[in-house]
């Protein structure tokens, strides 16, 4: 919706926003800008594509698919420019199933991508534990504090109230916590705090009749990436035990599920999405959402390197697993996004 909004001053500004937010270390994605890049020739030859009886769904793919979304919204702008129609609104009235949300997902910059995808997982009857667990716990404090700020001004609702609106439990102190953004930076690593941690993570669970959850949620969702390492390997020092074992065997459900995904983005991001985009496509049936989140919101962050971990891990390649998993321009438009074969 806040597309109809976008005049080309608006774009411009949004373009530097997205410029500023999106860090520097970033370089790994399969969509980078294209070039030579002309947003009124890409707006004009959608616009072709979608006038009319029938669409050129060929176009609108390669177009949308190999454009970074910060020339996606000049587009945008242009579209509506040169035509005095919204490009998503036509998107949504000519294509259709999951191509359309594919194709209108590649037109949400990255925060307003993620808080529309948790605004939709706590929309209603039920709450998508999923999502929530997949967003907070693998994006980093600056991107959380940006998506609770977008989600702010989007939805005039404060994100986090929302979220204790729809969870409970030791599941939603854990979300609260990672809410707040407030990990401890990466400055060094203290060793003494390692084997204080590892110890009380370890007579937290395996030592404990019943588990104490709150050491897990406060350790876990706190402590820096590279201390929480180190700390990984410390505790299977004293334990016996990898960290995933023990939370498998001494906590249940969703908590269970997203203490295993913070554990899993503080080892790798990359390895992490790897398998829950394998996942999203192994046995009988896709879950499409989880294919196009990922593959969406990941696209100018770190595919190549969520490829090499697929690869690696699975022993077939992303590109291989879609090509076997989708059909149509669907799938022609999801291997644009993954950017080469890795066999």
């Amino acid at each position: 919706e806040w597309l109809k909004f976008l005049t080309p001053g608006k774009a411009r500004w949004l373009c530097c926003l997205w410029s500023h937010l999106v860090p520097v270390s970033y370089t790994r994605g399969t969509v980078t800008a294209f070039a030579p890049f002309d947003a009124r020739a890409d707006a004009e030859a959608l616009r072709k594509a979608m006038k009319g009886i029938g669409t050129d769904e060929d176009t609108v793919l390669t177009i949308l698919a190999t454009r970074n979304n910060a020339q996606r919204q000049e587009i945008a702008s242009a579209f509506k420019t040169l035509f005095g129609r919204d490009l998503v609104d036509d998107l949504k009235s000519e294509l259709t199933g999951k191509f359309e949300t594919l194709m209108v997902s590649l037109m949400r910059p990255a925060y307003i991508f993620d808080a529309h995808a948790l605004k939709h997982a706590i929309k209603g009857a039920g709450t998508n534990e999923k999502v929530l667990t997949e967003i907070l716990a693998s994006r980093t404090p600056a991107e959380v504090q940006n998506i609770k700020q977008v989600y702010q001004q989007e939805y005039e609702a404060n994100l986090e109230d929302k979220i204790t609106g729809e969870t409970s439990g030791h599941f939603q102190r854990l979300l609260v916590v990672l809410l707040q953004a407030n990990r401890d930076p990466d400055v060094g690593v203290d060793e003494a705090l390692v084997e204080q941690d590892a110890q009380v993570l370890f007579r937290a669970g395996e030592l404990k009749w019943g588990t104490d959850e709150e050491k897990f949620i406060t350790i876990l969702g706190t402590r820096s990436v590279s201390h929480l390492r180190r700390v990984f390997d410390k505790y299977m020092t004293i334990s016996g035990f990898q960290i995933e074992e023990t939370i498998d065997r001494e906590t249940s459900g969703d908590l269970e599920k997203l203490l295993l995904a913070v554990v899993k983005c503080i080892r790798s991001v990359p390895a992490y999405f790897a398998e829950t985009l394998y996942y999203s496509m192994k046995g009988a049936g896709t879950d499409d959402d989880t294919l196009i989140r990922v593959m969406v919101s990941r696209s100018e962050v770190d595919l190549l390197d969520i490829r090499r971990e697929f690869r690696k891990n699975f022993a077939k390649s992303l590109y291989q697993m879609i090509q076997k998993d989708t059909s149509g321009d669907y799938r022609k438009a999801l291997l644009l996004l993954c950017g080469g074969d890795d066999d």
